[in-house]
């Protein structure tokens, strides 16, 4: 998606860009493009992530595939605008594990005239709407959705289902702890989750039962 040329120069207002996805879809990677891009066009650039994201970088945002761009980590949300005064561009990657004020955050800097790019995962692993994603969705002006490749079937895939044994909504991780599948995969993988955890009564306690 190539964004630069709606620049207006009369017009003092920028936009959201939002990249959202399951795990393993390239939305960093897509993020770090745009990123490195605006760099290049000498426009200035700050990006930020969540504090707890230290799975490959205390200090840079990093795609699955390597790629990376320097970052700073951020405790908050409400942290961003004032580390972001005097940019044209902002990046914010893992925008689900940010508290509901990054869509005002993003909104406030948009209407300074920044460009936002967010990236995010729409769904968390029990297929519900992640965090403030869904309200960066509506606010923005751009939401590009890109998908992984289901591992068990091949098709595109847009769920992250979670191999780890946790129920904790915020689980970092990578291919050990999630793989990313197809809506008919991943209804299985749930049903089959759900079977295993059924408890089943066996005959003769159902007799002692109904004897009491």
């Amino acid at each position: 998606m190539f964004l630069e040329n709606t620049v207006n120069q009369k017009e003092k207002f920028g936009w959201i860009e939002v990249i959202a996805g399951s795990m393993f879809s390239g939305k960093t990677e897509e993020l770090i493009r745009r990123l490195k891009r605006a760099k290049f066009a000498k426009q200035k650039v700050e990006i930020f992530k969540p504090a707890i994201d230290t799975r490959y970088d205390d200090d840079s945002v990093v795609s699955h595939d390597s790629n990376e761009i320097h970052s700073t980590p951020v405790p908050a949300a409400a942290n961003i605008p004032i580390l972001a005064d005097s940019c044209d561009v902002v990046g914010i990657d893992e925008a689900q594990f940010f508290d509901d004020e990054i869509v005002k955050v993003c909104n406030d800097l948009a209407n300074r005239g920044v460009r936002v790019i967010v990236a995010g995962l729409d769904m968390d692993f029990k297929g519900n709407p992640f965090g403030p994603m869904p309200a960066l969705m509506a606010t923005a002006e751009y939401v590009t959705k890109v998908h992984a490749i289901c591992t068990r079937t091949g098709n595109l895939a847009n769920y992250s289902y979670r191999k780890a044994k946790s129920d904790d909504l915020v689980l970092l991780g990578e291919v050990d702890e999630y793989e990313p599948l197809c809506r008919s995969a991943y209804y299985k993988a749930m049903l089959k989750e759900k079977v295993k955890k059924m408890k089943v009564t066996e005959p003769e306690e159902i007799s002692k039962k109904k004897q009491v």
